[in-house]
């Protein structure tokens, strides 16, 4: 858990990511889907999640030089990770709309799942998760 706040724990990364699952956004783009966000703060996430390994910059225009900014698979990964943030806060804000399935419209719920067992895993205080 250490390891993955000290990569995306800060107050932008996680929707700098999340602002990127649909595809490459410009430095514009991204200001605009994150309201109060100071570009200087923009600039050094964008920067830091380079560094890190999550987001790829790739120059559009040479002069002056302007970036699009994309998800590498590794931020792609957290996709799964967001979406039960999201659904997450929106039961504790008492929300009733979640994600759903766009085949059906039907709500759609996360668990954990053995592929060896084939068996959704239940977790809580009476069955912890074990790390390896």
């Amino acid at each position: 858990m250490a390891q993955a706040l000290s990569l995306v724990g800060d107050r932008w990364s996680l929707q700098l990511i999340a602002s990127m699952l649909d595809g490459s956004k410009r430095f514009g783009g991204l200001s605009e889907s994150l309201d109060g966000i100071a570009p200087n703060v923009l600039t050094a996430r964008l920067r830091q999640l380079e560094r890190d390994g999550l987001v790829v910059a790739t120059p559009y225009s040479q002069r002056p030089v302007r970036l699009a900014y994309s998800l590498t698979d590794a931020g792609r990964e957290l996709s799964d990770a967001i979406a039960l943030l999201t659904a997450w806060a929106a039961r504790q804000s008492g929300a009733t709309e979640g994600p759903v399935h766009d085949a059906c419209g039907t709500a759609l719920e996360t668990r954990l799942y053995c592929p060896t067992c084939d068996h959704a895993v239940e977790t809580g205080a009476a069955q912890p998760l074990r790390w390896l």
